[in-house]
């Protein structure tokens, strides 16, 4: 599949995980599986800042392409600069922003997963980090929605494709849920029905049959993994098995 003008020649990923998927895990599982990968996320306004600490989060392996680097944030001049820092300094073929991110403490300040209460400003955001990546692609990682209540994916997802993003991940749960109960793929399949751009799809990637089952049952493009990943990196070899019909 091709993320915008960058071509991806796999059906699997390694999802963004703070403190999880740094440079040596990430490395473990694509030399295993040849996943698409992201670097953990990078807060924009740190970045603009220059904050001591963030550059170590933006270093890509050898080899490690293509690969995104994502940032957070809700401030639309912060993420414009942002995304143009973060693309300059970790020589990433694509940009992505979190608006999925339900730790309360990314979530109360407006960043990651409370952008989905205001679809408005989400849009704005997502606009100004594609003028501020230049022409590198752009995609966005969010949730069905902030609760059971207020399910907004799919008309989310047709507002990012409209601020000229390239491909959206959807995570199967509503941020209230946390990781809790088990993710809804019928809201991801409904997402890929309504968008032209790449769906990924995430969430109960625990097996490697799961990652075939959630393709066909959602039709999107990739599978995305998480937390099936943790402490267990050789699930992503596994999935790129299964996923090509090998034992």
């Amino acid at each position: 599949m091709k993320i915008g003008n960058v071509e991806v020649n796999t059906r699997l990923a390694l999802g963004p995980m703070a403190g999880v998927t740094d440079l040596a895990f990430r490395a473990v599982c694509r030399e295993s599986s040849g996943c698409y990968t992201y670097t953990e996320m990078v807060s924009a306004k740190a970045l603009c800042y220059g904050d001591k600490k963030t550059p170590s989060l933006l270093r890509l392996g050898e080899g490690e392409h293509p690969a995104a680097v994502q940032i957070f944030g809700c401030d639309e001049p912060f993420m414009e600069r942002g995304a143009a820092l973060a693309l300059e300094r970790s020589g990433a073929d694509v940009v992505d922003i979190n608006m999925g991110c339900p730790v309360p403490k990314v979530a109360n300040s407006g960043d990651g997963s409370a952008l989905m209460r205001d679809p408005d400003k989400a849009q704005r955001v997502a606009a100004a980090v594609v003028r501020g990546a230049q022409g590198t692609p752009v995609t966005v990682k969010f949730r069905l929605g902030w609760d059971k209540g207020s399910i907004n994916c799919v008309e989310f997802a047709k507002r990012m494709e409209d601020a000229g993003v390239s491909a959206v991940a959807v995570h199967g749960r509503t941020k209230t849920q946390m990781y809790s109960g088990a993710a809804n793929w019928d809201h991801i399949r409904e997402v890929k029905e309504a968008v032209s751009i790449p769906v990924i799809a995430n969430g109960d990637v625990f097996e490697a049959r799961d990652a075939v089952r959630i393709l066909n049952y959602t039709g999107a493009d990739m599978a995305m993994v998480g937390r099936g990943a943790f402490g267990n990196p050789w699930l992503l070899e596994q999935c790129a098995a299964a996923l090509e019909g090998r034992k």
